[in-house]
């Protein structure tokens, strides 16, 4: 078989088919994470950047270059998530902006398109890493220029692509040693390879159900506000939700005892099971203890802890009344002279929120590590603030490369990013705003206030690995610093306290500690009390900040 062109009738099956197969294989690319903690989330921020563009492309009735290329490129950009879905998007702006020019694609226009995408998504990029989804994507580049002499046919040119693109990402652990340590591929290569082998088997005609559901489907969405709650009947004191990708569907047997499981821990509960995910809601003492369980099951996103106790009169308050007061204070709002300054923080757990609206911070975008929010997300948040300066604090660096994008889409408000890789850095960044600087200036404090901060963050390991030399056993507590795995060990404190030994030094001053859902108060003072005694020079603070997964999140400065 021979095919000299590629039209946009066919462009259209075969990227909604590249779609699919990344969705139908996101958990797979989630494990190929390097860090073995709970929140792999590579191959769910690249389906949901591509499922984002894909319901657009797939609506179009009457494909054309144009369109089709249109709906490809603001669909992802919009949706981007996370630095490899922000990199992807970006592949398929540089790509698209090619192709739209032409009627069909041929092996010369692909070569040509190869070359844009990949340079487009290299600018995007701050830094460039080699051994990353940016290294695969130029290998095939490069291979698309080299074979655009040599034939005419697609399929032929394509299938050599391909093989070119799997040799690369096979090199990627030569590249990088953390992937060679860990005993991996680059994650985000392997999910534009996915896309690729996808696209090439309806390119191929193979028979392919270009159907598109919603990532998430409305039928196993839950509502908290349909289960009724009193105050003195509040046994079981956190609201905890979460979905579980399977790794396979839930027999009934294992439906049932995992049901028996949050019985045994809790009450109010509610589970609803396809065969690809499980939507939960529980109240229970030991959010950590339903987390653990469901991790036999799959990976867990849509991570949410609530305190009930403390939102109990919010709970009862009507939907409609919600919706009147926001309205009304929407309106308010519009009526107020635009003020000079604005703020968007990313936060990932109540206390954390609390802290920033402490700090004057005018919109929480829930998301962190778990989920990362995407770029429309961000876009969404500066619409609503009415300010000429709006700061941007992403908190993650997974999510920087979103925020940026977002920048740069924003005409009518000068929209600032300040690149916060983690929560402290961020409350760092708004401690050093001052109201009477230019925005410029204070863009620069913001920097600098973020640069004293040293960030550890205690969770535990889902898998055994070696990383940075130390191994590491599934069950593992382990602290992550900036850089890397500072601690591990099997006791909580102990772990914690060698992290932040690793993170001081003769300057270090203050050690804050945010205590997550899963921490009580008394626990994190205990901590408190074991770091003053290793190191008697700092000062401790202890903050609660409602996390999932990490059990503290630890600054020193």
């Amino acid at each position: 078989m021979e095919i000299k062109s590629i039209n946009a009738e066919v462009l259209q099956k075969m990227f909604i088919a590249g779609a699919k197969n990344l969705e139908a294989k996101k958990e797979w690319i989630n494990e190929l994470n390097v860090f073995p903690v709970p929140d792999g989330d590579t191959g769910t921020n690249m389906t949901m950047t591509i499922m984002s563009a894909a319901k657009e492309v797939g609506g179009i009735a009457d494909p054309t270059m144009e369109n089709i290329s249109k709906a490809i490129s603001s669909g992802s950009l919009r949706g981007a998530r996370g630095n490899s879905g922000v990199i992807l998007s970006q592949l398929f702006r540089g790509f698209t902006r090619e192709i739209k020019k032409y009627d069909e694609i041929d092996v010369e226009v692909l070569s040509k398109a190869c070359v844009r995408a990949v340079e487009t998504a290299y600018k995007a990029v701050m830094k460039p890493k080699e051994g990353t989804i940016l290294t695969v994507a130029k290998g095939m580049s490069d291979k698309a220029c080299e074979l655009f002499t040599e034939s005419d046919d697609l399929v032929y040119v394509i299938d050599e692509i391909i093989k070119h693109g799997d040799y690369v990402l096979s090199q990627t652990p030569e590249m990088l040693p953390v992937l060679k340590q860990a005993g991996v591929v680059d994650s985000g290569g392997q999910g534009l390879m996915t896309v690729l082998k996808g696209a090439y088997d309806a390119f191929l005609g193979k028979e392919i159900d270009y159907t598109l559901e919603d990532v998430v489907k409305p039928s196993v969405s839950i509502s908290t506000e349909d289960i009724p709650m009193d105050e003195a009947d509040i046994k079981f004191g956190y609201c905890t939700e979460f979905i579980i990708n399977l790794k396979e569907p839930l027999s009934d047997n294992e439906e049932q005892n995992f049901k028996g499981f949050l019985e045994s821990i809790g009450d109010s509960i509610v589970l609803v099971a396809d065969d690809e995910i499980v939507k939960v809601h529980v109240h229970t003492n030991q959010p950590g203890e339903a987390f653990t369980r469901a991790l036999t099951y799959g990976s867990l996103s849509r991570m949410k802890v609530d305190n009930m106790r403390e939102e109990h009169h919010e709970r009862l308050i009507k939907n409609a009344e919600k919706l009147a007061e926001q309205q009304k204070e929407e309106a308010k709002k519009a009526e107020e002279p635009r003020k000079p300054y604005g703020f968007i923080a990313v936060s990932v757990g109540e206390g954390l929120d609390e802290i920033f609206k402490g700090l004057n911070v005018d919109r929480i975008i829930s998301g962190g590590q778990t989920m990362n929010p995407s770029t429309e997300d961000i876009l969404n948040a500066v619409e609503e603030i009415n300010a000429d300066n709006i700061y941007v604090l992403p908190n993650n660096k997974n999510i920087i490369l979103a925020a940026q994008q977002a920048e740069s889409l924003v005409e009518d408000k000068n929209v600032i990013v300040i690149p916060s890789k983690t929560i402290p850095q961020g409350i760092a960044a708004m401690i050093g705003f001052i109201p009477d600087n230019s925005a410029e200036d204070n863009k620069e404090a913001m920097i600098e206030s973020m640069s004293y901060i040293k960030t550890g963050e205690l969770t535990y390991a889902v898998r055994d690995t070696v990383i940075d030399d130390k191994e590491i056993k599934e069950g593992n507590i382990m602290g992550i610093g900036d850089s890397g795995i500072l601690s591990v060990g099997e006791e909580i404190d102990a772990t914690a306290v060698e992290m932040v030994k690793e993170m001081q030094d003769d300057e270090s001053e203050i050690v804050s500690i945010y205590y997550g859902a899963e921490v009580t108060e008394e626990d994190a003072n205990a901590l408190s009390e074991k770091i003053a005694e290793a190191l008697p020079d700092v000062e401790v603070e202890v903050y609660p900040g409602g996390q999932p997964i990490y059990y503290y999140i630890i600054s020193v400065e």
